[in-house]
């Protein structure tokens, strides 16, 4: 494999695939936010158009395993964690108050419809992020760099979503964007590591698709049902930060690199 992987090219090609649906869920607004679903498994579309007919380089070492039952449990209790816990300690000290008593039984089956929609466009992302971008992403830089740019892209990735965060917010239109690009750019960076890492450990899409299904399920049900406070909100972004740092810093990369080398360059 060339070395040199065209990177602006792919992306551009999976921008093109993908963020009308994000642009047009801008536009619409919330009443339309099947359209980000849509937008993630386009994403997945827009990849394998460029390993099937545009670079021609296949998808060996994407991670097509399932996965041990272990990784699963530990993506499981990691999502709890993030979401959960600090749901459970806003409730437990009334930091927080749901939205009301009825709406607390609308979690499980908000839950179990939003996972089986979310499944494919949760693979789409994760075929294209960990499974396509950052093997060849090692196959050109250093671990931590290849690490931190593929972080970079799916930032870059979420950028319509995020301006409509930003205008959907109060203040002026300028100090809102960029409060909500400041916020969220180290945050998602670091979050894309955590999904590098247990896409690594596991060797497994699905392991790390099952991660991201139940990130954004569990979030949205909590949303939907208990409601989420200031501090339901941020807890993920202070643990995922630090996570994401102490990858970067102590996670041992080398023998998956090793192996993504010889595969692609086979």
């Amino acid at each position: 494999m060339d070395r040199s992987f065209p990177l602006l090219k792919y992306l551009v090609v999976v921008f093109f695939f993908s963020w009308p649906f994000q642009i047009a869920y801008g536009i619409l607004g919330d009443g339309y936010k099947p359209l980000l679903l849509v937008s993630m498994a386009m994403a997945g579309v827009g990849t394998f158009v460029c390993g099937k007919w545009i670079f021609k380089d296949g998808f060996k070492n994407a991670g097509w395993t399932w996965g041990k039952p272990k990784y699963y449990f530990y993506a499981l209790l990691l999502a709890l964690f993030l979401w959960a816990f600090p749901s459970f300690i806003e409730q437990t000290f009334q930091w927080y108050i749901p939205k009301s008593p009825s709406s607390v039984s609308d979690f499980l089956p908000f839950f179990i419809s939003s996972f089986l929609l979310t499944a494919i466009p949760a693979f789409g992302e994760e075929f294209s992020w960990r499974g396509y971008l950052l093997p060849r992403l090692f196959s050109q830089y250093s671990t931590r760099k290849a690490l931190l740019l593929h972080g970079l892209v799916t930032w870059l990735w979420h950028l319509p979503v995020l301006f409509v965060m930003a205008l959907n917010m109060e203040g002026e239109l300028i100090i809102k964007i960029i409060l909500v690009l400041g916020i969220s750019f180290v945050p998602t960076i670091m979050h894309a590591v955590v999904f590098a890492f247990i896409w690594e450990k596991s060797n497994s899409l699905a392991v790390v698709t099952f991660y991201h299904i139940l990130f954004d399920e569990i979030r949205d049900s909590l949303e939907h049902s208990y409601g989420l406070g200031f501090f339901g909100n941020y807890w993920q972004i202070i643990v995922l930060t630090i996570l994401g740092i102490a990858i970067l810093w102590k996670g041992k990369f080398r023998s998956f690199k090793n192996n993504t080398l010889t595969a692609l360059n086979n």
